[in-house]
């Protein structure tokens, strides 16, 4: 009887082995080392099988997670400001600016689904320096509490409270956030859970928004912005600060490294070969482990085919439906909302045209129209900073774990992300505490600088789907083209915001 052995041995402990009951192979495939995955700049990936695909009731997630983000900060507010400004001549960039982003999440994914680590961990075995550039570009557009201010802000506009409730009411919220990420066993369930419910709760509101705000000429006036105000896009372009365009554009969808955290929440809801790695859990209530997530691949044989198509089929189902489908819907009707009751060309600055907009509900809708607006607009932004938390704890510790900790048994990544977490936390209150606090000003602060974060990985996708993967499951066809397009699109605009604003300075 062949000596009973653990997929996790390492090749010299399956060469022990081998010595010992020679019926046990020192090339057992789990023991491999996949030449196709890189591994100059981190340890080798070992060849092991994918899990069987599983159907899209248990797939979904991820992007609910994605669309609980992405809704609070273009959807809710920088796009329904821009329709106040431009009117809704510029649908079709806020379509095009989801649209990208659905290829850029699948091509995140797609690496998880292949390996189970994240794309940061990918872009790594590429150059060893986008460790600690990543956690730059993570943390720097991130760490503004734009969201929770927003949220808070919107509380007081509710139920009537001065503006000085809004830092205490925005630092409680914040301690809120850091108190129950840290008391969840599995940190994603919960978070999975929280934003199934919130992301509900905005559902709500949207159906409301179709069957009793909106009238024809608002629809008509949309199909106008797809039609025939289309030569009015430049025009509308040039009314707009560039900070804030590229900032919405950016935000057309999730944006930043916000798109990357997808490949952590799918490796913790165990699809594909992140089934293999292991999650995030509270080191107060969960189990631990000190292993660092050091990817798999598998070898490209019938079986191994036929489950891999499956999971991208139900992973892009997923993406498309939830992220890109309900994401679009959210960004079009929040528009058209403002545009209704706000108006083309309104001075209203900042965050004051969520005030006005809600006040004009309760005068031509009625009393409860505007805190239902306000109140929603609480649980849009609430489920964003949530989002936002979570996904910089996540990146951060990733990065430091399989880059620099990964022999540590103090620092496992699950520590290593209530670190980051609670530092976010105090550096929002510090932030807030210092006088910084209009929520429009940090959020395009952070959209402004993410766009050029995509502009960077878009073509690190490339190298890393499209160079590294075997051509078999790798980047190609039309999603090439798309990724391209996402280089170019991101690219530009940067560009153009960096000439723009060094033009300034001198």
């Amino acid at each position: 009887m062949a000596a009973s052995h653990d997929h996790h041995d390492p090749p010299y402990f399956q060469e022990v082995l081998h010595m010992v009951d020679p019926a046990v192979s020192p090339a057992s495939p789990s023991s491999q080392v996949a030449d196709e995955i890189r591994s100059r700049n981190l340890p080798p990936a070992t060849y092991r099988d994918l899990p069987e695909p599983l159907p899209m009731k248990k797939v979904i997630g991820p992007s609910v997670l994605l669309l609980a983000g992405s809704i609070g900060s273009g959807e809710f507010v920088l796009w329904p400001y821009i329709s106040t400004q431009t009117g809704l001549a510029l649908v079709w960039l806020a379509t095009i600016g989801i649209l990208t982003q659905y290829f850029l999440n699948m091509e995140i994914t797609r690496y998880t689904l292949a390996t189970g680590e994240t794309a940061v961990t990918g872009f790594t075995r590429l150059w060893k320096p986008w460790s600690w550039l990543f956690i730059i570009m993570a943390v720097v557009p991130w760490m503004w509490p734009g969201w929770a201010t927003g949220s808070s802000t919107a509380l007081t506009y509710a139920f009537g409270l001065s503006e000085g409730a809004v830092i205490p009411i925005t630092i409680a919220s914040l301690v809120l956030i850091g108190i129950i990420l840290t008391i969840s066993p599995v940190v994603y369930q919960t978070v999975e859970k929280i934003q199934f419910f919130l992301v509900a709760l905005i559902v709500l509101f949207m159906i409301y928004i179709v069957v009793g705000l909106l009238n024809g000429q608002t629809w008509g006036a949309l199909v106008s912005g797809f039609t025939t105000e289309v030569p009015k896009i430049p025009e509308a372009i040039g009314k707009l600060p560039i900070a804030l365009l590229l900032g919405a554009i950016a935000f057309a969808g999730a944006g930043g490294v916000m798109n990357l955290a997808q490949s952590n929440w799918v490796r913790d809801k165990g699809l594909g070969m992140g089934a293999h790695l292991p999650k995030i859990v509270s080191p107060i209530t969960g189990q631990e482990t000190t292993q660092a997530s050091i990817g798999y691949f598998f070898r490209q044989d019938d079986a191994n085919m036929r489950r891999w198509r499956g999971w991208w089929k139900v992973a892009d189902r997923e993406q498309f439906l939830t992220f890109f489908v309900l994401g679009l819907f959210a960004i079009l009707l929040f528009m058209m909302l403002a545009y209704l009751y706000v108006g083309v060309g309104s001075t209203v600055q900042n965050f004051d045209f969520v005030r006005l907009l809600g006040e004009t509900l309760n005068e031509r809708v009625g009393s409860w129209a505007g805190p239902a607006f306000w109140l929603t607009g609480v649980v849009v932004l609430l489920s964003t900073n949530l989002t936002v938390l979570d996904m910089i704890g996540r990146i951060v510790a990733d990065i430091a774990k399989t880059n620099w900790l990964r022999d540590s048994e103090t620092w496992t990544e699950s520590r290593l992300y209530f670190l980051v977490v609670w530092l976010m936390v105090a550096f929002g209150s510090i932030i807030l505490l210092s006088g910084v606090s209009q929520p429009l000003l940090l959020l395009v602060i952070a959209s402004a600088l993410n766009g050029l974060v995509m502009f960077v990985y878009s073509v690190l996708l490339i190298q890393l789907n499209r160079c590294m993967l075997p051509r078999a499951i790798g980047l190609g066809g039309i999603r090439f083209a798309a990724i391209l397009w996402a280089v170019l699109f991101y690219g530009g605009f940067s560009i153009y915001l960096l000439i723009n604003q060094f033009g300034k300075l001198i």
